[in-house]
C-alpha cells in the first residue's frame, strides 16, 4: 500500500528526515515511537503533503503511485488521512457539515456523483452510533469549545466517515486522560479492518495498551534505527531512547 523509499526532507533548509525505508501493507498498524525532534510528526506531515516540507531526495508511494507532485487535498482524494495533534476550530461550521463537504468532496474527485441527503444521514447516523457519540455533538461548530478528548473523537468520527486506505494518527493521546484514550483507541480498534492500514504516531508506550501494533519503529534522529513488535515498545517505556543512540 505505502511504500517509503530513502526519504529525506527538509524545512527551512533544515534537514529533518534523513533516509527514511517504510513498507506498509493493508490489515497492518504501524506504531512509530521516538524522543521529541527526531522527525515523527515531519514524516506524517511528508507523507500527506504538507507543503512547508522539501522532499530532497527519495519518495513516497501509495498503491505503486509516487505522491511527489500531488497536493495534500489530492492525497486525502486518493485516501491519505492525518490527525492533528492540535486541530483547528472553524466557528460557523458544524461538524455535520464539514463532514458532508469533506466526503463529496472526494467522492467528486474520484468522478462520483455527491452522496445522496438520505445516504449521507444513515451513514452519520451508523458511524456515530459505532463510535458512542452523541447526536448533539455533531451540530457544535466543528472543534470550538471541544475538550481534547472531543476534539480527538471527532477527528476518529472523521476517519470513520472518509473510510481511508491510510489512517496516520499524529500523537492522537497528546493530553488524553485515560478514559478519553480509551474511548479513541475503541474508535480506531472499531474502524481498522483489512483493507485499510493505521500509523499511530507516539511518545508513549500506553496507547499500544489499548491498540496493539503489528510492528512498532523507533525514530531517531531523522533515521529508523530499530523496528521490532509490540514488546519493542514495552522496551522503550522502561529504558527509554538513549540506549539506541
Amino acid at each position: 500500500m505505502l511504500k517509503v523509499t530513502n526519504l529525506h526532507a527538509s524545512i527551512n533548509d533544515k534537514e529533518i528526515l534523513k533516509g527514511i525505508n517504510l513498507e506498509i501493507n493493508p490489515g497492518e498498524v504501524h506504531a512509530i515511537m521516538g524522543p521529541n525532534g527526531s522527525g515523527k510528526s515531519t514524516l506524517a506531515a511528508v507523507i500527506a503533503g504538507k507543503e512547508e516540507y522539501v522532499v530532497t531526495e527519495g519518495s513516497v508511494t501509495l498503491d505503486g503511485e509516487d505522491l511527489k507532485d500531488l497536493a495534500p487535498e489530492e492525497r486525502a482524494h486518493k485516501g491519505i488521512f492525518l490527525s492533528f495533534q492540535y486541530p483547528i476550530e472553524i466557528p460557523g461550521v458544524t461538524v455535520t457539515n464539514f463532514i458532508k463537504t469533506a466526503i463529496n468532496e472526494t467522492r467528486k474527485a474520484n468522478g462520483l456523483e455527491e452522496l445522496p441527503a438520505k445516504e449521507m444521514l444513515k451513514l452519520i447516523r451508523e458511524k456515530s452510533d459505532l463510535l458512542e457519540i452523541d447526536r448533539k455533538f455533531l451540530s457544535r461548530s466543528l472543534n470550538e469549545g471541544f475538550s481534547g478528548g472531543e476534539k480527538k473523537r471527532n477527528e476518529i468520527f472523521q476517519m470513520a466517515m472518509l473510510e481511508p486506505k491510510l489512517a496516520i494518527l499524529d500523537e492522537t493521546d497528546s493530553g488524553l486522560d485515560i478514559d478519553a484514550l480509551k474511548v479513541v483507541a475503541k474508535g480506531v480498534n472499531k474502524l481498522k479492518n483489512k483493507k485499510n492500514a493505521v500509523v499511530l504516531i507516539t511518545h508513549y508506550q500506553r496507547l499500544l495498551d489499548y491498540i496493539v501494533p503489528d510492528f512498532v519503529h523507533v525514530l531517531y534522529n531523522g533515521k529508523i534505527v530499530k523496528s521490532g513488535g509490540k514488546e519493542l515498545a514495552h522496551e522503550l517505556e522502561k529504558k527509554g531512547y538513549d540506549w539506541l543512540k
